[in-house]
């Protein structure tokens, strides 16, 4: 919709609020919302004023200052709000020269796909994030000087199977056994349906939800594919629909990457192609898995990035609880068709051109998705001008490999701490179109380090005491 249109739309469903999102950085969305009466189509050309300084990520007290610019096309009813309300999506700009702001997360995800246009590869990128998170009942979690702990429960946990609390009905999912049971094991049929009609109701085009490995309420449910930005504006509202419907219901809905202990985490399969004059680049029914050598090198520079890659794919300190050996653990730097615990897998479920892709794995739904697929586009795009080759495909299980074999498959990094090292090192590929800007990184860098792994890392662990308490 354009801004005329948007403010028709408005009246016509006697819209009476209008809630004005952006992202911040780490990747939550913010928002504030404005009476009917202060929306008009000024507002879309000369923007509205917020706070900068109290925003994560953004700007110091002194230069507090800056603008919001909503997208007419991101335009949509709140579903969840009893008075009528319009959310619009909005990018940030600097009051004083004009320019769109470098740290606005949704401005980078705009540049990464000028830049592709740019470099005249491809014209468009298509992006299919397949979202994983855990349904809960409870969660309480406390730290404090002289204690720390967390506990959630499900009434579907399988370690619940016990419990003499209440009427127990038994039909829990088995410690990874969750993948797919009809009802009554899968208690979340409904839920899920409802965050489904729900985001489909409100603009976002849905394949397909089912329950997940996880027991004690893990689920997933499929967008389907569009561009890198709109894509990325699709992650927040999904997010946004399922946390709001879970509450709703009574529960609560986290995308924490590693909420169980001895259970699947929760990942975030990143599907991704590149197109040109209507034609998928990706494809060739004379190569292997039926990918291009373009495909292939767009793999190899997934793969030799894939360290600095991980600062915003898997960017949390949770994260790294979910990249470990098994648990279909995608840290495999290799590639390979069908082979779940490699990083980079081909889909083999069609032989159409229009189909053919690559699923990047070890991104979770923890992370900015507007920096993540423009760090992924980007490491793509230094593949194919490199011409990086990517180590040979392995298409056996990466787990049961002779101990000789499995020492020549190297590994993604295995902490937040190594990543941010990692992205320190390897960034000039982010560079290039100035799409991420140096005052982006050494921004993130330092939130990380020192709102993210110091923290964590000055504070004893649960499980510090059963090993040690009595040494």
């Amino acid at each position: 919709m354009k801004p005329r249109e948007v403010l028709e739309f408005a009246k016509k469903n006697k819209v009476e609020i209008v809630d004005l999102k952006f992202i911040d950085l780490p990747g939550l969305w913010q928002h504030f919302s404005i009476s009917l009466s202060e929306f008009t189509e000024e507002l879309f050309r000369e923007g509205i004023g917020f706070d900068g300084s109290s925003i994560r990520g953004f700007q110091t007290i002194d230069e507090s200052d800056m603008l919001l610019f909503p997208d007419s096309e991101s335009a949509f009813l709140d579903p969840f709000t009893e008075i009528p309300t319009l959310s619009l999506t909005c990018n940030v700009r600097d009051p004083i020269t004009g320019q769109s702001y470098t740290r606005d997360a949704r401005f980078v995800a705009q540049k990464a796909e000028n830049h592709l246009k740019s470099t005249r590869i491809a014209d468009i990128s298509y992006w299919g994030p397949e979202l994983e998170f855990y349904i809960f009942d409870n969660v309480r979690f406390a730290q404090s000087y002289n204690y720390g702990f967390y506990y959630v429960d499900s009434v579907e946990g399988f370690w619940n199977s016990g419990d003499e609390g209440k009427p127990n009905l038994g039909y829990k999912p088995r410690y990874k056994e969750g993948y797919y049971p009809v009802p009554p094991m899968d208690h979340q049929q409904d839920i899920r349906s409802k965050m489904f009609r729900t985001l489909e109701k409100i603009g976002v085009k849905m394949e397909v939800h089912h329950h997940e490995v996880g027991t004690g309420g893990q689920a997933e449910m499929d967008m389907r594919f569009t561009t890198l930005t709109r894509m990325a504006d699709q992650v927040m509202m999904y997010k946004y629909v399922v946390k709001n419907v879970a509450r709703a219901q009574g529960k609560t809905a986290t995308f924490m990457p590693k909420p169980l202990f001895m259970d699947n985490g929760s990942g975030m399969h990143v599907h991704q192609s590149l197109w040109k004059g209507g034609k998928n680049q990706f494809f060739d029914k004379k190569g292997y898995a039926l990918i291009s050598d373009m495909a292939r090198y767009y793999i190899g520079g997934i793969l030799k990035h894939a360290d600095a890659l991980c600062a915003f794919a898997a960017p949390t300190t949770n994260s790294y609880r979910r990249l470990v050996p098994g648990y279909e653990a995608p840290i495999n730097l290799v590639y390979s068709q069908r082979n779940r615990s490699a990083c980079v897998r081909i889909p083999m479920y069609s032989k159409s051109e229009k189909a053919k892709r690559l699923e990047f794995r070890t991104p979770d739904p923890s992370c900015n998705p507007y920096f993540t697929f423009a760090a992924l586009l980007m490491a793509g795009l230094n593949g194919i001008e490199n011409k990086i080759e990517p180590p040979e495909p392995l298409d056996r299980d990466l787990y049961d490999l002779e101990p000789e074999e499995a020492a020549k498959v190297k590994s993604v990094v295995g902490s937040l701490e190594q990543a941010l090292d990692a992205l320190e090192q390897d960034h000039d590929f982010l560079l290039k179109g100035d799409v991420f800007t140096k005052d982006v990184i050494e921004t993130w860098l330092d939130y990380k380090r020192t709102k993210e792994v110091d923290p964590v890392r000055l504070r004893p662990h649960p499980h510090e005491f059963a090993l040690y308490f009595d040494i």
